[in-house]
C-alpha cells in the first residue's frame, strides 16, 4: 500500500521542522519577514524622514491629462511632453541613489556584495523611504519575494516605513472641499484639527457627521498621482533599456505593469470603498463576527474615503485571551478568500488586523485586492489531497496548474528531489532529518536549470498566514497552521459541489489506488467538526443582539410552525425507543431566551432545520452527524452511497454467518433451480471475503466516531433519535430508495458472479 500521512502526523511534523528551521539564521530572518514581525507599525514617520515629490509640471498649453487607472501608453503620452519635469525628477533620484549606486559598484568590483550586504540593504531602505510612494510601496512588494531578494535585503525592506510626515491640514480641507463639493464643516459635525494617522498616500482624521455616527476620514496626499506616474514611467523605460540583454531573465517591465495595476486600485478610495463592501458580503454568510467598517459613499470620492471609526487594538499588541480563536479566524477568513469568493485582501500586515472592544476580528484597509481565479483555488485543494497521499508526480504537475513552473516543463527531473524533501519532513523527526545544506544544493541546482519561480499571488497568501502564524505564536508556540488550515479545506471537500472538488474528495478518502480509507473520512469529519466551532467563536456582542430581536418577535417560527409544540414530541415518540425513565439529553429543553439554536448549534437560520429548537445534546450528538443529515450533507451523503451499501450487504452477510453457526447449520446446502448454473448446491451460510471483513471493521470505526460511545448495545440512545427526529422522514425519503436499488443491483450481480462464474 502507498504511504499515506495523516493531518495529526503533517502537523506535527510542521511543528519540528519550523523550530529546526529557526535554528537557521537566515531561515529564521526569512520567516520572521514572512510573519510581519520587522514591520513598522507606529502611526506617523520618525522626524528624519522626508518624502520627495514631484510638484512642478509645467502644465501651460498642454492639455493631455494623466489617467486614473493604470494604463501606461497614457502615462508615456503625459509625461512625454514634459521633459523638464521628467529631468527633474531623474536629478532628484540621482541625487538621493548617487552614494548607494557607487557602493554598489564599488562592492561589486571588490568582491565583497556579500559582506556588505546588510549595509547596503539598510541605505537602501532609507533611500526608498525617501523617494516617495511608488518606491515605498515597491519595496514593501519585494519585501516577501525570497526569489528576488536575499534574507537580508528582505529583512531590511520589511522594516520599511509606510509613515511619513503628515501634509499642511488646511490643504486636506480643501482635497474634501474639491472632492465633495462643499466645506468640510457642511458635511462632518466634527473632525479632528491634525490627522491620527499619516501614510505615504494619505492621512486620517477623525470625525463625527451630522448624524452623529463617528467616522474615519482618509484624504489622499496631493502630488501623490504625478509622483507615482512619473516613478513608473521612467523605470519601464529602464526595463526597456535591459531587454536588450540577455544575461536580464527577469523581465522588469512585465513585473512592474503586473505590480501597478494593483497599486493604482489603491489610488481610487471609491474603489476601496467598493472593495470593503464586496468583502462584507461575501464573509457574512459563514464569518458574520468578521468586523469590515461600513463605507459613506456618498462621502466618498476618488482622494477621500468616508467609513465607520472601529474602536479596538492592534490584533499582534492585544493581551486579551481570546487572540487565538481570533487568529484561528483570520485564517478561516483568509482561507476562504483564497480558495472560496477569490477576492483576496493583499494588503495582510499586523495594523491591518484588529481586536474590537467585545472581542471580534476587524480587517481595515481594502485598497489593494487581487484576484485568484478557479484554476488557483481548485489547484491548492488539490495539491493538499496529493500531498496527504504523497502522490508526487501529481503534486509537481500541481505546480505547473499554480503557476509555479511554465507548462511544457519536463518534469521528471524534478520528482526525485521533490520526493525526499517530502518523505523526509513527513516521517517523523520533521527537520531533524534533512541535510539542509544538501538540499539547498539540490533545490538550487533545479531552479537553476528550470523555470522556477514565485507568482505574485502565492507571496501575498504566504505573507497573510505568515502574520497570523506570528501572532498566533506569540501566545502559543504550539500553533500549527495545518491544525487550523484544515478544517476549512475539509468543509470546502464536504460541501462544495464543483465537480474539480467532489473530486478531489474522492481521491482524498479513496486515493490513487481507488481503496476507501475510512481514517481518511473520519479525519476529514473530524476537521469539519472542529471547523463548526472555530467558525462561531469571538462572536462578541452578536448573540446578546440577536437573542434581543429573538425577544422582540424576529424570530422565525422554525421547520414546526409552532416552537411551543416542541417540548410535546417526546410524546410523539414511540415507546420502545424510550428505556424506563430516560431522558432527552438530561433536561434537553433549555431555557428560552437566548439566540436560535440550528442543527450545528449555530444560528437557526444558518441551515432552515430547527429553527428556534430549545433543545440542547449536551454533547451527544456529533457535528459531524449532524451534518450527514442536515441539507448541506446532501452531497456527502450521496458520496458515501456506495460504502453505505456495501456496509448493509457485509453486515448482513456477516450476520447471516453468525445465526447459522448458532443454528448448527454451517453444512447446509441449498439447492440451485436456476437453468444454466454452473452449482447444483449453494451453502447457506454466505463466504465472507476480505473485502467483506474490511468493510465491517470500516463500519465499527465510523459508527463509533459519529456516536461518541453512544450506543446501547444495538439500540440507539434515544437522545440521538431525539436530536434527528426532525430531519430523520426527508433523508429517508431521499436515501432509502437509493439504497434499496442499489443494494438488489449489488446482490444480483453477486449471484450471477457466484452461479453463472
Amino acid at each position: 500500500m502507498p504511504l499515506q500521512t495523516s493531518v495529526a502526523q503533517m502537523s506535527a511534523s510542521m511543528r519540528e521542522m519550523r523550530s529546526s528551521m529557526e535554528e537557521n539564521e537566515q531561515l529564521k530572518v526569512l520567516m520572521a519577514g514572512f510573519r510581519g514581525s520587522n514591520l513598522d507599525e507606529s502611526d506617523f514617520a520618525s522626524d528624519d524622514v522626508r518624502m520627495r515629490l514631484v510638484t512642478d509640471l509645467q502644465d501651460s498649453g498642454l492639455t493631455e491629462a494623466l489617467p486614473l487607472s493604470y494604463d501606461p501608453d497614457a502615462i508615456n503620452r503625459y509625461w512625454d511632453t514634459r521633459p523638464t519635469a521628467v529631468i527633474t525628477r531623474i536629478t532628484q533620484l540621482m541625487l538621493i541613489a548617487g552614494t548607494f549606486i557607487s557602493g554598489l559598484v564599488s562592492d561589486v568590483i571588490a568582491g565583497k556584495l556579500k559582506d556588505h550586504e546588510v549595509k547596503r540593504a539598510i541605505e537602501l531602505r532609507n533611500i526608498v523611504t525617501s523617494l516617495g510612494p511608488a518606491y515605498i510601496k515597491l519595496g514593501q512588494a519585494l519585501s516577501i519575494r525570497p526569489d528576488l531578494l536575499s534574507p537580508a535585503a528582505m529583512n531590511e525592506l520589511q522594516k520599511l516605513c509606510d509613515k511619513v510626515p503628515s501634509f499642511d491640514s488646511a490643504v486636506a480641507m480643501q482635497v474634501i472641499n474639491d472632492e465633495l463639493g462643499a466645506p468640510w464643516y457642511e458635511i462632518y459635525a466634527d473632525l479632528t484639527p491634525e490627522p491620527i494617522a499619516a501614510a505615504s498616500l494619505g492621512q486620517v482624521y477623525r470625525g463625527r457627521l451630522k448624524t452623529g455616527e463617528e467616522v474615519a476620514v482618509k484624504v489622499q496626499r496631493p502630488g501623490v498621482l504625478e509622483t507615482v506616474t512619473v516613478d513608473l514611467y521612467i523605470i519601464r523605460k529602464i526595463g526597456h533599456f535591459l531587454r536588450q540583454f540577455p544575461q536580464v531573465t527577469t523581465d522588469v517591465v512585465a513585473l512592474l505593469d503586473e505590480w501597478a495595476a494593483r497599486f493604482f486600485d489603491e489610488l481610487d478610495y471609491v474603489k476601496e470603498g467598493q472593495n470593503a463592501e464586496i468583502f462584507a458580503a461575501q464573509m457574512a454568510a459563514d464569518l458574520p463576527q468578521v468586523v469590515v467598517p461600513r463605507t459613506y459613499s456618498e462621502l466618498t470620492s476618488k482622494r477621500v474615503l468616508t467609513v465607520t471609526w472601529l474602536d479596538g487594538e492592534k490584533l499582534s499588541q492585544s493581551k486579551a485571551d481570546n487572540v487565538g480563536d481570533l487568529v484561528n479566524i483570520g485564517v478561516i477568513c483568509y482561507l476562504k478568500q483564497l480558495l472560496d469568493t477569490g477576492f483576496f485582501h493583499a494588503d495582510p500586515h499586523p495594523g491591518n488586523l484588529i481586536r474590537t472592544p467585545d472581542g471580534r476580528l476587524a480587517i481595515l484597509d481594502f485598497g489593494l485586492m487581487t484576484q485568484v481565479d478557479d484554476e488557483i483555488k481548485f489547484g491548492m485543494i488539490e495539491a493538499i489531497s496529493h500531498l496527504i497521499h504523497r502522490d508526487y508526480e501529481a503534486i509537481v504537475q500541481d505546480f505547473v496548474t499554480l503557476q509555479f513552473i511554465p507548462p511544457g516543463t519536463d518534469l521528471q527531473p524534478i520528482l526525485p528531489v521533490l520526493a525526499k524533501v517530502f518523505d523526509q519532513a513527513l516521517e517523523g523527526g520533521g527537520a531533524k532529518n534533512i541535510n539542509f545544506q544538501e538540499l539547498a544544493a539540490d533545490l538550487a541546482q533545479i531552479t537553476f536549470d528550470y523555470p522556477f519561480r514565485i507568482p505574485p499571488y502565492f507571496a501575498l497568501i504566504i505573507r497573510a498566514i505568515g502574520v497570523l502564524e506570528g501572532i498566533a505564536l506569540v501566545g502559543d508556540p504550539e500553533f500549527a497552521l495545518v491544525d487550523e488550515a484544515y478544517p476549512y479545506i475539509a468543509k470546502r471537500l464536504l460541501t462544495d459541489k464543483s465537480p474539480r472538488l467532489q473530486a478531489a474528495l474522492r481521491y482524498t478518502v479513496y486515493g490513487k489506488q481507488g481503496i476507501f480509507d475510512a481514517d481518511r473520512l473520519i479525519d476529514l469529519l473530524n476537521a469539519f467538526e472542529s471547523f463548526t466551532v472555530a467558525a462561531q467563536s469571538s462572536r462578541g456582542d452578536m448573540d446578546q443582539q440577536q437573542a434581543a430581536a429573538s425577544s422582540n418577535g424576529n424570530g422565525s417560527s422554525g421547520l414546526f410552525g409552532n416552537p411551543q409544540l416542541i417540548p410535546q414530541l417526546p410524546l410523539l415518540l414511540p415507546p420502545l425507543l424510550l428505556a424506563p425513565g430516560a431522558a432527552f439529553g438530561d433536561g434537553a429543553v433549555a431555557a428560552t431566551g437566548g439566540p436560535a439554536i440550528g442543527l450545528f448549534g449555530l444560528p437557526a437560520n444558518r441551515f432552515d432545520l430547527r429553527q428556534q429548537s430549545t433543545l440542547d445534546s449536551q454533547g451527544r450528538l456529533r457535528e459531524a452527524l449532524r451534518f450527514i443529515f442536515s441539507p448541506e450533507g446532501s452531497f456527502f451523503r450521496s458520496f458515501i452511497m456506495d460504502e453505505v451499501v456495501k456496509s448493509i450487504d457485509a453486515l448482513s452477510r456477516e450476520q447471516l454467518v453468525v445465526v447459522v453457526q448458532r443454528l448448527g447449520l454451517e453444512r447446509v446446502r441449498l439447492p440451485v433451480l436456476l437453468p444454466g448454473a454452473k452449482q447444483a448446491f449453494v451453502p447457506l451460510s454466505p463466504q465472507l471475503s476480505d473485502e467483506d471483513r474490511q468493510v465491517v471493521d470500516n463500519v465499527v470505526k465510523i459508527v463509533n466516531f459519529l456516536t461518541k460511545g453512544s450506543m446501547n448495545g444495538s439500540r440507539p440512545d434515544p437522545a440521538l433519535v431525539w436530536e434527528l427526529l426532525p430531519v430523520l422522514p426527508t433523508v429517508a425519503q431521499e436515501v432509502l430508495p437509493q439504497v434499496t436499488t442499489q443494494l438488489i443491483s449489488r446482490i444480483s450481480a453477486r449471484a450471477v458472479r457466484e452461479l453463472y462464474a
